[in-house]
């Protein structure tokens, strides 16, 4: 499924199951939510913390789908292309960075 089609599975889930968008300030501490929860599972279970016996169940994979959901939602209620944004994104980056890291000795 390509960025454009997630958008629109997003669009209809929320029209089926949901009342409405939560407004964009909403969504936004969601988001802020849902990075904590990524960022508690890789600081314990890759990072130097101990990981938690009620935290060796989390799935990653699960956690990072939520923040995909959410800045889905945000994308949509704000009128954004995510596809467009991203390939535009991706663009830039492949022409800014194209030689930048091959001479990173710190990536070695």
């Amino acid at each position: 499924m390509n960025i454009k089609d997630a958008q629109l599975a997003v669009d209809d889930w929320i029209k089926e199951h949901g009342v409405r968008y939560f407004d964009e300030l909403t969504n936004m501490a969601q988001l802020t939510e849902e990075v904590g929860e990524v960022a508690r599972i890789i600081a314990r279970r890759y990072g130097e913390q101990s990981e938690k016996e009620s935290d060796k169940s989390k799935d990653l994979g699960e956690e990072l789908a939520d923040v995909v959901f959410v800045v889905l939602c945000l994308a949509n209620q704000t009128s954004i292309d995510l596809q467009q944004a991203f390939d535009k994104k991706l663009d830039i980056k492949t022409k800014r960075d194209h030689d930048r890291h091959q001479n990173n000795k710190k990536l070695n």
